[in-house]
């Protein structure tokens, strides 16, 4: 049985008792253990079920490479699933119960799919769920649905809260083991700003429980003396139980860190989630063990060995009392060591190998009486809840048992393989090591930044060095180079020297016995989450799945959620011999963030509740409010519908807004439009490669009206630019659309064009910006006073800076309306004084504000196409009518090729047309057009939609603008339009400019 040892523990408090509870059972543990070595300490060797089978899981490994002890912590909204017990630090009160099972972890129904097992086996359900189809959506869907995950989802609001954290460094260093902490102090000797990451509450890693001896020091000291001289550099931070999640282009990484996980009932934020910029980063990210594939390696008490290890020596834990060693390297020998010294039983270790000389751990073994059987494996692990004992066979033959061993733990070791992880999420490529039988990284072809020199390396085991020695070695020259990188000059010191064992090569053994049949082999697992089995993945390749990434897909090998850490190598290699090609032929999966899963909250961060997306508001929202705005949200903004007056209904409203702008003189609040300025000598070949017409050519003092277009050719965004000066534009956009044009030009800017000489800044809320529309607009702005508005002194689409009643303005000659019009902007600070302004001297020319729905009837009056009404991601330039705006002078511009494609070119596309109805009513917005005949499904064919339809008070009339097959060519034709009131409207389709056609209002 598992149990609390009286001596070892080095990570425990034994005088802090902490008290917890699993499946409503009270256990006892300490402080510094981890739920995992809590619960082994009580002898809870069942922590949980497979996904697949149901069969049994016990606790494998120590780290976060764990794929079976996942439980649910907490309750109500602290409540979260699917955490690793050992990664889960112990405290007082803790609360954990297991998951997937029914009616309990001991008795579980779900249990019987491990009978039913020939019958599901890799890929089942893409055979099974097929036929007969009426079965998917009453019998196959709510199954899958029933059956799906693990734990359990959250049902209450999280209660916790979350934070993000910008920080940059000269040298990032990720892995706070002994290679980690060397790499920092090499570089922060040179004076580098050092930020070290290291995801478990202790620094120092494998190092201080497998021993050794650094400059005659015990190495458990050295790293309490590095991290001491750590601690007390300025330019170094070192943060534990801080995961480096992901690596990204321009060395920008992301780290994740548990604040209070490990503790109860404290206030401030549960995690952190870190955005890194590093002048250079170095992975330090060690090892992982792997485990071998024989026949019942997933019964609980079946693990790794460097996790037995942990246990004994980390936490004073024994997993069993007598526990059989088998291996395929040195390594694991350091296990039996480590238990006989313990006090603890180890009846055999079972090598695969047969070195013809011992080395000096075999000879350590032999010495402590350990017996050792070398060229021997494991046929069949016994028991099923638990361990009960072995079967040896010869790793060369097919399974005959040769003796049962009696045992309550097994600690298996295949090897190691470095954690490439974070150096492959950008590119960094690996290589096959056969010393090793690893995949380890190419440092010649490292992930690279915009200047091809390498921005990420890579230190100690997770470079594939496994002495210590080596590791020190290697480490102290990345943290030399890495700062030499940034610009700082290393100093000539010596690496530490390290005690040095010579170990026997190991033998890569992929199957244990090689020989094993299919009996054996069925039950031989890989990925243990997931239950993929050895015979899975030869069955995927016998039925073609030769690539790496359909077997992968059809086994679900590597896809729970340790992603692979501990099954990858073995599938692969199983699949390689599958296919008789060599391991690097076959290639590996690819490696994407984060590490291991980070909850959504960090993701979040502080956006959440009433910030998760913050309303935006413009200098004048206060007076909208008090003024009766009806607030309708655009984007993130609120901008006012229409101003509501007493005893007056919305549509009431709008009406005399709209009538009023037309006959008198109306301000609209168009702060919210997007204005992003594009700088630099090359800003005008930019604009012209964004727009689909000529943007360079725009002379200083005027505006242009221009179409942004998608890469596939649609219609995305739309607005005037001004040009500024000869080097600098400013660019409106639609109010949705500012921070998506924005991302969208920097996109291009950094991953296409990123030699070309251009800037971009948001100013959207430096300014705001007010429309004075109306006839009478010319004499408000003369009546306050300053610069010359005339049509004479600024022109239609022209733009001037100047003075008007005192302040500073920029006035663009623009209209949205038809009407004379003029967009100034002013200082975000005086926009509401400016507001004011107009209000007072508008009153004798019975100012109006007006809102949104009025701005769109005065829009559509006159044709204007408004972007989300008339376009829906589908719609092209082309089919709005808009052929003048496509430039013919410019080789290319975004979306010019998409345009040629036949789809895009074809004739049947609907075109943009007015609609008016016979009977002067409103079209239902969104009414299709109908034609004849009808569809497979027995559903009328159409011909059309409408897109935008409003009351005009100015015509007197429903007026609608809409997409059309054939439209502009059917000029007077009327079509009907069914509506969900029942009723169906015809309509006839006219010209889409329904007010002042010739443009002689708005060029006064």
């Amino acid at each position: 049985m598992s149990t609390r040892l009286s001596t070892g523990g080095r990570l425990i408090n034994k005088d802090k008792p902490a008290q917890f509870t699993f499946n409503g059972k009270t256990l006892k543990g300490f402080d510094g253990d981890t739920l995992a070595s809590a619960l082994l300490a009580n002898d809870q060797m069942l922590v949980g079920r497979s996904f697949k089978y149901h069969r049994p899981r016990g606790i494998v490994a120590s780290g976060v490479e764990e794929p079976n002890a996942l439980v649910n912590l907490g309750d109500g909204d602290s409540f979260e699933p699917n955490q690793r017990a050992t990664t889960t630090e112990l405290f007082d009160g803790l609360t954990a119960t297991s998951q997937n099972h029914w009616p309990s972890l001991e008795f579980d129904v779900g249990a019987i799919n491990a009978k039913l097992a020939r019958f599901m086996p890799a890929g089942f359900y893409y055979k099974m769920f097929i036929h007969p189809r009426p079965l998917w959506k009453h019998v196959y869907e709510p199954f899958i649905r029933h059956a799906a995950g693990l734990g359990k989802a959250p049902k209450e609001r999280d209660g916790d809260t979350y934070e993000h954290f910008h920080a940059f460094c000269d040298v990032l260093v990720i892995g706070g083991g002994i290679a980690g902490l060397t790499t920092a102090k090499a570089a922060a000797a040179t004076g580098a700003q050092v930020l070290v990451l290291e995801q478990t509450a202790q620094f120092g890693g494998r190092a201080p429980v497998d021993g050794g001896a650094v400059d005659g020091a015990p190495v458990d000291k050295v790293v309490d003396t590095l991290v001491s001289e750590l601690s007390a550099m300025p330019n170094v931070t070192l943060r534990n139980r801080t995961m480096g999640a992901g690596v990204y282009d321009h060395a920008y990484v992301l780290g994740y860190e548990r604040l209070t996980d490990h503790l109860a009932d404290v206030d401030g934020p549960r995690h952190r989630l870190w955005r890194i910029r590093a002048g250079h980063v170095i992975t330090a990210t060690g090892a992982l063990e792997r485990p071998l594939s024989f026949a019942g390696n997933d019964v609980p008490g079946v693990m790794l060995a460097s996790a037995v290890r942990d246990y004994v020596v980390n936490y004073g834990v024994s997993p069993g009392d007598r526990t059989v060693v088998v291996a395929n390297n040195d390594d694991a020998y350091r296990t039996a060591i480590t238990l006989k010294t313990a006090g603890l039983s180890v009846p055999v270790i079972l090598d695969a190998r047969a070195p013809s000389t011992d080395s000096p751990l075999i000879e350590q073994a032999k010495a402590a009486g350990i017996r050792v059987m070398l060229g021997h494996g494991v046929a069949k692990v016994l028991g099923t809840k638990r361990v009960t004992g072995v079967a040896v066979c010869a790793q060369a033959g097919e399974g005959a048992v040769l003796e049962e061993i009696a045992c309550d733990t097994v600690a298996m070791s295949g090897g190691w393989s470095p954690v490439v992880h974070l150096w492959s999420h950008c590119g960094g490529k690996l290589l096959w090591d056969n010393d090793f039988a690893m995949f380890r990284p190419d440092v010649d072809k490292a992930p690279t930044g915009a200047d091809g020199a390498a921005f990420v390396s890579v230190a100690g085991s997770a470079n594939g060095h496994f002495g210590l020695t080596e590791i020190l070695g290697d480490a102290h020259a990345k943290g030399h180079a890495a700062a030499r990188t940034t610009g700082f000059a290393p100093a000539k010191v010596s690496a530490p020297n390290a005690d040095s064992v010579t170990e026997a090569p190991m033998a890569p053994v992929w199957l244990m016995p090689q020989g094993a049949g299919i009996a054996l082999r069925s039950k031989a697992w890989l990925d243990y989450q997931n239950d993929v089995k050895v015979s899975d993945v030869q069955l995927a390749a016998q039925e073609g799945f030769e690539s790496v990434e359909h077997a992968k897909r059809y086994t679900t090998l590597g896809m729970a959620t340790d992603q692979g850490k501990l099954s990858n190598i073995n599938g692969l290699a199983i699949l390689s011999d599958a296919l008789d090609q060599p391991i690097p032929q076959t290639g590996t999966t690819t490696f994407r963030p984060p590490y291991t899963p980070i909850s959504m909250g960090a993701i979040a961060g502080e956006a959440r509740g009433d910030v998760f997306q913050p309303i935006r508001r413009t200098p004048m929202y206060d007076w909208h409010q008090a003024n009766g705005a009806d607030w309708e949200p655009v984007g993130q903004w609120r901008r006012p519908y229409a101003y509501v007056r007493h005893d007056e209904t919305v549509h009431d409203a709008v009406m005399r807004e709209t009538k009023n702008t037309r006959e008198n003189l109306g301000l609209l609040d168009a702060s919210t439009l997007g204005k992003i300025i594009v700088k630099g000598p090359d800003a005008g070949k930019f604009l012209d490669m964004l727009y689909t017409n000529m943007m360079s050519t725009l002379r200083p003092g005027k505006c242009r009206y221009g179409l942004m277009c998608s890469e596939n050719g649609f219609l995305v965004d739309d607005g005037v630019v001004a040009r500024i000066d000869d080097d600098t534009f400013l660019c409106h956009t639609t109010t949705g659309g500012a921070e998506s044009i924005h991302g969208h030009m920097e996109e291009w800017l950094q991953t296409e064009w990123w030699d070309w000489d251009v800037y971009v800044a948001n100013v959207t809320e430096q300014y705001a910006q007010i429309a004075v529309v109306g006839p009478k607009a010319r004499i408000a702005l003369e009546t306050l006073g300053g610069m010359n508005v005339s049509k004479d002194a600024l022109g239609f689409m022209e733009w001037a800076d100047g003075t008007i009643g005192g302040f500073d303005v920029r006035v663009y000659r623009i209209s949205f309306s038809g009407e004379l019009s003029y967009e100034i902007a002013v200082r975000a600070s005086e926009g509401q004084a400016f507001w004011d302004a107009l209000m007072t001297v508008g009153a004798v020319h019975n100012v109006m504000p007006y809102g949104t729905e009025a701005l769109h009837i005065l829009r559509a009056e006159k044709g204007f196409i408004m972007i989300g009404d008339e376009t829906d991601g589908t719609v092209i330039p082309q089919d709005l009518g808009l052929h003048w705006a496509l430039s013919k002078k410019k080789d290319d511009y975004l979306g010019k090729r998409a345009h040629l494609r036949s789809h895009m070119a074809d004739p049947e596309r609907w075109k943009l047309v007015g609609l008016e109805t016979t009977d002067g009513s409103v079209l239902p917005d969104g009414a299709y057009a109908v034609a004849q005949g009808r569809n497979a499904n027995g559903q009328r064919h159409v011909q059309g939609r409408v897109t935008s339809s409003y009351h005009s008070p100015n015509l007197g009339k429903g007026i609608a603008m809409g997409l059309v097959l054939h439209g502009p060519d059917r000029m007077g034709e009327e079509l009907e339009f069914p509506g969900t009131d029942g009723k169906t409207y015809t309509a006839r389709i006219v010209s889409p400019v329904f007010y002042d056609p010739k443009g002689e209002k708005q060029d006064v």
